[in-house]
Parts: C-alpha cells; sequence; structure tokens
C-alpha cells in the first residue's frame, strides 16, 4: 500500500524521539497522591512479536495513557521472562550461545515495541537472564531458605523425557510438558521445594478478596488448590501391627467399601516391589502413562491384588482385600483409599474388571433400593445397608462416621488439598544458577551472601541433551564455604515461574542494592490492572500470590495480593484453509472462484475454508506484524486491536478491517488537517452550536466511563461516532470556527491514547501546548451531558405514527394538544374521533381513535 494522506511514516518516528527526549512515561515520584501501575505480563524474548503481542500491549498502553492524562502517575515497565528451554533447543539445533541467542532477541522485540508507540518507561527494564536480577533472586532464595520458606527432599516428580527435567504439577498439561508436550513420566529425584501448602487456605480466602479478577480465574484456582473435607480412617490389616491410613471425603459410604486401593508409590508398595518381581513390573508400567488426573481418569483402569486384607472398622467379619491401583495418586489424601464400586465411577471401572463386590449404600429419598449397572449413583440420597446409618442423610451419616471413628481412636475428620508443595529444581543450564554447595561432610551448604551472584559459566558446549553444568568441573567443583574440604555447586536451576513471580515488584526498584526496597513497593505495590493469558491462571499467577506472601513476611511488601484487578484478554484469530488432502494453506495464497468458493491462488486447487483459529504457525494463519506496520501504521494497527471485540473475548484479524480503520483514520487527519483553528471567543450560541457541544460533552463523558470500565470497542465505536458529528459539523458550515476548533481539540485528546502518533500532529496543528502525551484529559461539563429533552413515540391504537423531541418537563395535556396536531394523526383524525389518550411519562403517547 502506498502511504497517501496521513504520512505515518514520517511522523511515528518523530514523536517517538520526542517523547523519549521529554522522558514523557518516567514516573514523576513516588511521593505523589494518585499512582496507578499497569502492567502487561512480561514475554519471553522469542525473536518477533506475533499480533497476540500488539493486542496485549495496546490494550495496556491504551489504559496506561488514559490514567497518565487523568492526572495519576502511572508505572508502566517492561521486561523479559529470559530464561527456559527455548534458548537451550536454539543452542542444540543451531550451535548458537543461549545468552547471545536470548540477548539478540531481546534487542529485536525492544525495536519492534518502540516502533508501536508503547508508553514504556524504558529506565525500568530488565531481564530475568541478567545477573543483576537473578543475582538479587539467589539473594531472595537464600533469605526464604533462612525463613524455612524452602526445603530439599527426595520424592517422586513430574520427568519430561523431552526436555529433560522435572515439572511441577501445574506444568504437566492433560498429562503432557507444558512445552515439549511430551508424556510426562514418574522418577525419584532430590529437589528443592517451597512450602506453599502452607498457604493453601490463606491462598484459597484471598480469592474472595480479588473482585476485579475474573471468577473463571478465581473459580480455577479455587479448583487447583481444591480443599477437601472429610476423615483419615486407620484399617487393620490382618497378620501385622501396621495400619493402612487412608483420606476419603465420603466416611458416609463405608458400609460400601469392597476393597482398598494403594498408589504405586505407597510405602508399603515400595516394600512389596523390593521382593514381588510382579509388582515391581506393574509399579514400573504405572511410571511411564503420565501423571495428571485428568490422564489417570482417562486411562483404563489397572491393577494387582497384594498380599494385605484390611478390617472393615465397624464389621470385624468383612474383609477388604487391598490393590495397586493406576490411578491412585500419591500426593492427593494419603495415596490410599477405601473404594466404594456403587457411588464412584472410577471405583466401579474397577471393580467390573476384577469382579469385586458392588454394595450400594445411598438411595433416593424416594427409592426403596439402588440398582447399579454400568453407572454409579453419586448423587445425595439417604442411608440404607448401612446398619447405624440407615436412614440418614449423607451430611448427618458423615459426622456420625466420624464421631465414632475418634471414639475408636481409628479415625479423625480432616482437611487436605489438592495442592501440593512446588518443586522449583530444573535440570538446565539457562536458568539461576541455585547458590548451594554441597558438602560430603557438611551437607547443603548456603553459597555466602558476599559471593552472590553465582554466575552461569560463558563457553557452554550443548552436544547433547541434558544439563551441561553437570559436566562443568571447572565451574562446578569449588571449596565448601563451611570447612573449606571440596565440594560441588548445585547444578540444579530455578525454575522460571520463580524468576516470574516477583518481577513485578523488581520493576518499582529496579537498581535497588537489595531485591526490593520496602518504601518504594509499599508505594507502588499492588499492581493496579494486570494483563495477560488466562493460560496463567494456574501457574504464574497462582505462584505471584504464594511469593507476594513470603514477600511480606520478610518485610519486603506490604500486601498479601500483587495484582488488584486482572484482565485476561482473547485471543486474535484469523481465517484457515485446507488443501483436500489436508494440508494446510496460508492466506494470502487464497483466491476465490467465480462461484465464490476458495480456490489456490497458483494453482486454481480448491480448498476447504475452516474455522477461524488462533493464529498458529502451524495452521499458517499467522499475520505478520512488520508488513501491517509498513502498509497501514502503527495507530491503525493500534486502533484495530481494540476494535469489535471486547478485550476479554477473542478478535478476529480482517484485512478489511485493518483497511477500514486506516480509511477512517486518513479521513480524521484530511478533515482536521485542512481545519483552521480559530482562538477566539464564542459568541452567542446558535441551535447548531449547541447540539455539537452537547454531543462532545456526552461523547467525552461515555468515553471517559468506557476506559475506567475496560468497554475499549465501545471507546472505539464513540470515536467514530465523535468524528462523524465533527466531519457533519464542518461541512454544513453552521457552527462557530471556534468551537469547532474546541471539538476538534477534544476529539484528539480523546483518541490520544490509542492513536498517540497521530495525535499528537494533530494537537500540535491545533494549537495544542505541550505534548498531547502529558496533556490532562478532557471533562466533560454537566450543564452539557444533562437531558433536558426527550423523543416521545406517539402511537395510534398501538402502532407508531411519529415521534416529538419534548421538554422533560412537558405538560400532558401539552403533549397530548402536540401530538393531536402531527400530521400522520391528523389522517386518523379525519375517519374517527379520539376516545382515550394514554400516556408512559418519557416514553410513548398512545391515541386510541375509533
Amino acid at each position: 500500500m502506498q502511504e497517501t494522506g496521513y504520512p505515518f511514516r514520517q511522523l511515528e518516528k518523530h514523536w517517538q524521539q520526542a517523547w523519549d527526549k521529554a522522558n514523557a512515561f518516567v514516573p514523576l515520584s513516588q511521593d505523589a497522591a494518585k499512582k496507578y501501575y499497569v502492567l502487561e505480563m512480561f514475554p519471553y524474548p522469542s525473536g518477533r512479536l506475533h499480533m497476540g503481542h500488539v493486542r496485549n500491549y495496546t490494550i495496556g498502553d491504551v489504559i496506561a495513557r488514559f490514567w497518565r492524562a487523568r492526572g495519576y502517575d502511572v508505572l508502566h515497565p517492561m521486561g523479559w521472562d529470559a530464561f527456559g528451554s527455548p534458548a537451550e533447543n536454539a543452542a542444540l539445533e543451531r550451535g548458537v550461545d543461549p545468552g547471545k541467542w536470548t540477548y539478540e532477541n531481546i534487542a529485536n522485540m525492544r525495536e519492534e515495541l518502540k516502533a508501536l508507540g508503547f508508553s514504556y518507561d524504558w529506565s525500568r527494564e530488565l531481564a530475568t537472564c541478567d545477573a543483576t536480577y537473578y543475582g538479587q533472586e539467589q539473594e531472595l532464595f537464600l533469605r526464604f531458605l533462612e525463613a524455612g520458606f524452602v526445603y530439599r527432599k527426595e520424592s517422586f516428580v513430574n520427568w519430561d523425557p523431552v526436555d529433560l527435567t522435572v515439572l511441577s504439577n501445574e506444568q504437566v498439561v492433560d498429562g503432557r510438558g507444558w512445552r515439549s508436550g511430551a508424556v510426562v513420566e514418574k522418577k525419584k529425584l532430590t529437589q528443592w521445594y517451597l512450602r506453599i501448602t502452607d498457604e493453601a487456605e490463606d491462598l484459597l480466602a484471598g480469592l474472595d478478596t480479588l473482585t476485579q479478577w475474573p471468577e473463571k480465574v478465581r473459580t480455577m484456582q479455587r479448583n487447583w488448590i481444591g480443599k477437601s473435607k472429610g476423615a483419615t480412617i486407620h484399617f487393620a490389616l490382618e497378620g501385622s501391627a501396621e495400619k493402612m491410613t487412608v483420606f476419603t471425603t465420603r466416611p458416609d459410604t463405608i458400609f460400601g467399601a469392597s476393597y482398598l486401593a494403594l498408589s504405586p508409590h505407597h510405602p508399603l508398595v515400595e516394600e512389596l516391589a523390593k521382593t514381588n518381581p510382579d509388582i515391581a513390573a506393574f509399579v514400573e508400567e504405572c511410571d511411564q502413562m503420565g501423571t495428571s488426573e485428568v490422564l489417570l481418569e482417562k486411562a483404563e483402569k489397572k491393577g494387582m491384588k497384594t498380599p494385605f486384607v484390611a478390617q472393615h472398622p465397624f464389621d470385624a467379619s468383612l474383609k477388604l482385600p487391598v490393590y495397586v491401583a493406576n490411578f491412585v495418586l500419591m500426593d492427593y489424601g494419603t495415596g490410599a483409599l477405601f473404594a466404594v464400586p456403587a457411588h464412584d465411577q472410577r471405583d466401579l471401572d474397577f471393580a467390573r474388571l476384577y469382579d469385586l463386590p458392588v454394595r450400594p449404600v445411598v438411595r433416593e429419598a424416594k427409592a426403596k433400593t439402588c440398582e447399579i449397572t454400568d453407572t454409579a449413583f453419586t448423587g445425595d440420597g439417604i442411608l440404607y445397608n448401612s446398619h447405624f446409618l440407615d436412614g440418614m442423610g449423607v451430611e448427618d451419616a458423615k459426622a456420625e462416621v466420624i464421631r465414632r471413628l475418634q471414639a475408636m481412636n481409628q479415625g479423625e475428620g480432616c482437611t487436605t488439598y489438592r495442592l501440593r508443595d512446588w518443586g522449583i529444581s530444573r535440570q538446565r543450564y539457562w536458568g539461576c544458577p541455585i547458590p548451594i554447595i554441597h558438602c560430603a561432610a557438611c551437607g547443603a551448604v548456603p553459597v555466602p551472601h558476599k559471593d552472590l551472584p553465582v554466575r552461569l559459566p560463558d563457553n557452554v558446549v550443548f552436544d547433547r541433551p541434558g544439563n551441561p553444568l553437570d559436566r562443568m568441573d571447572a565451574w562446578k567443583k569449588v571449596p565448601c564455604p563451611t570447612c573449606g574440604k571440596d565440594a560441588e555447586r548445585e547444578t540444579d536451576t530455578l525454575d522460571t515461574f520463580f524468576n516470574s513471580s516477583w518481577y513485578f515488584a523488581r520493576f518499582t526498584c529496579p537498581t535497588s542494592p537489595a531485591p526490593l526496597d520496602p518504601k518504594t513497593t509499599g508505594h507502588w505495590l499492588g499492581v493496579d490492572q494486570y494483563i495477560g493469558g488466562v493460560e496463567h491462571a494456574i501457574l504464574h499467577l497462582l505462584y505471584a500470590r504464594y511469593f507476594t506472601r513470603c514477600l511480606k513476611k520478610l518485610g519486603l511488601v506490604s500486601v498479601d495480593e500483587p495484582f488488584k484487578a486482572l484482565l485476561t484478554q482473547g485471543m486474535v484469530c484469523h481465517e484457515t484453509f485446507k488443501t483436500q488432502d489436508g494440508q494446510w494453506v496460508y492466506p494470502m495464497d487464497v483466491t476465490y472462484g467465480d462461484d465464490g468458493k476458495p480456490v489456490h491462488l497458483e494453482t486454481g486447487a480448491p480448498l476447504v475454508k475452516g474455522r477461524s483459529e488462533k493464529m498458529s504457525k502451524s495452521r499458517k494463519n499467522v499475520v505478520d506484524v512488520a508488513p501491517i506496520l509498513r502498509d497501514y501504521g502503527v495507530d491503525a494497527a493500534r486502533l484495530f486491536m481494540i476494535s469489535d471485540s471486547p478485550p476479554e473475548r477473542d478478535l478476529e484479524w480482517t484485512d478489511a478491517g485493518i483497511h477500514g480503520i486506516w480509511k477512517f483514520l486518513n479521513r480524521v487527519w484530511r478533515q482536521l488537517d485542512s481545519l483552521t483553528p480559530s482562538f477566539e471567543a464564542p459568541g452567542a450560541l446558535s441551535p447548531a452550536d449547541e447540539t455539537l457541544l452537547r454531543t462532545t460533552h456526552t461523547l467525552t463523558d461515555a468515553m471517559t466511563k468506557d476506559l475506567a470500565s475496560f468497554a475499549l470497542n465501545c471507546y472505539a465505536a464513540r470515536i467514530r461516532e465523535y468524528a462523524n458529528a465533527l466531519f457533519d459539523a464542518v461541512a454544513a458550515a453552521t457552527v462557530q470556527p471556534c468551537i469547532l476548533t474546541q471539538v476538534a481539540r477534544t476529539l484528539v485528546q480523546l483518541m490520544g491514547p490509542v492513536v498517540p502518533h497521530l495525535c499528537e500532529s494533530l494537537w500540535e496543528k491545533l494549537g495544542g501546548e505541550g505534548l498531547l502525551a502529558q496533556a490532562s484529559w478532557p471533562e466533560a461539563d454537566p450543564q452539557w451531558t444533562l437531558r433536558t429533552t426527550f423523543t416521545l413515540a406517539v402511537q395510534v391504537n398501538g402502532k407508531l405514527r411519529g415521534t416529538m423531541d419534548v421538554s422533560l418537563d412537558a405538560d400532558e395535556d401539552a403533549l397530548k394538544q402536540d401530538a393531536l396536531a402531527l400530521p400522520r394523526v391528523q389522517e386518523f383524525l379525519t375517519t374517527g374521533q379520539l376516545r382515550k389518550a394514554v400516556y408512559i411519562p418519557g416514553k410513548v403517547l398512545n391515541l386510541v381513535v375509533s
């Protein structure tokens, strides 16, 4: 596209340089009375921006510019979530240094972000891979260790066989690694953990205070924390002094128990596996099938009978076989359960497979029994076949079972959580080194604070999978800080989510010699508006909430919750096309035949048009950012990103849409660039003057409310409404020139947050003082926003025959007389008489004529 009209290529760079020179986006002072901290989730430096980035950051920038214009001291920083496996993959595949690859990508993406005119305070830029950042992170790790928030233990972990690293439970999605997509295995390793379970109840309660978060995200976190109330029951084992403790949320169904099931990693199973090859083989098979609850739920239920037999706590004659089962998780409850096939589908599937008894003990209130075929009854009801529980409701029966168990010293009521402690060790080079030295005599010794940061070594060789730090003796072998003997550094690095769990706080004091400055964090935190994808609901967002609680206990922050308000923006989608044999085709390679059906541009082969989907390289429906900025300019791209769809919903990218935005902005440029500014005092106001002023102030008020409530698509629509009203007034030439100038300048101010480059140019042409980026937001004058008239619908016999603009305080009799004088009403009165008039104040007047 040739540049015509608005010369965006020339003016974009000019105004970006002007903003930089004026430090327009640097916060004034932490003593400012009104502060606003807006933050978009910082990106991984993959090398190129995509349209999802553009939408996310445009939303944040519009809000930052708006609140800055409203007189708030705005903090709007940008940085890079720069550690992680993609850099190591690039090293393996291309033979490049991870650090060099990462910093080159940062440089490219920084330039792209600057080209988009985002109002970031670049003086606060940080990268998690920089030693100035991760050195402070190591300091935090040591303080967490001293405070007891961090500990080390051997346990089974989620192992990604492709990335060759450990994953937290939150990083396992449908049984697969969140990055690699590989089926996750179980592996026993010694790892570092954060005690996030200590804060489970507080994290759960805190969700009720986050009223400006999407309910969907709060629900996802509630479910992940997974609070369950129930009972622990101690089952005696025949021929053994040991007892088997199970946790259950349904103690009321105890008389329906058919068998007990153990996790493959239950301590009793591990002991059996040492002498029983069949059980050992079964455990190994279970380790290969994945780890997530979703995957285990879908998998075929398998088990193996053990020699153990458990005794029912209330009926000594009832013997319960004990199985190892592939669907029991060691990290939920006690890793053991009593199975009630009649009232749990998973237990029923297993019972049918191994021909185990099915004993219904809960029936519907109006039924006498409960027949079980292939579906378990899981609803509420009345207990039966349950001895002393017969006739009770479910809740009463739960309480009675717990009471009796406690009296017998065979169990107790308890609460448990699905949430597990957060494993933070990762077996990779490109991460923050864990500041620990392992000594045979002294154990795990913290690196002295004075020796931080522990820097990653240079010149690493990536000639095979795995962690190259394990092979770097020159870096790894060091003397013990305590005894001086030979020792080795910890070669695991920190989970990247550890890096991103406190960056928002570091942005407030990026040059502090300590990790955080309490005075500065006290002023800026919590973040007033956080923006990012819903996919982070139970990863980054949950970890950051936990981390903030730890930081508060250390006196580094003064808030419990890091983010006051959260917006989870929708995706940018684009139509997709495939060949008849299923090959994806770029939209740019598609044209349409005479019949209107899509065909390949070069071959003419017929294509199948698919649904619009999230932009994806694999589906070849990605729109490159650079050509859009080249052909249409930054402002057009920015305005398109907030048009049509609310920010929390998906946005459909269309070529027609961006072209329409481009044409509109050029019209704004032509109209206002040709307007001769007038600064004379207005004379007596004409009806045309009053109409335009009323429109101006009404829309100013509405657009202010739109931006304050994130109704950005409504704000974009009102930009057009306002502009069209102004253009009509200019064409009519009935409004005083000074009022046209005033209205035009207000339009420019209102458009400024989303199309800043064009508006800076027009602000200058219309006589605006200083930079628009530093100008105050226009205020609506109440005298022009108050309604003094309304449109009255006039009906005859219930059908609309006309309208009248009337005063809000008009007399009903006067309204009736004016309505009777309307020409369309007169037509009916020539053949009939008025029988009755029904008036609904402020809405409609219905005349009954016959």
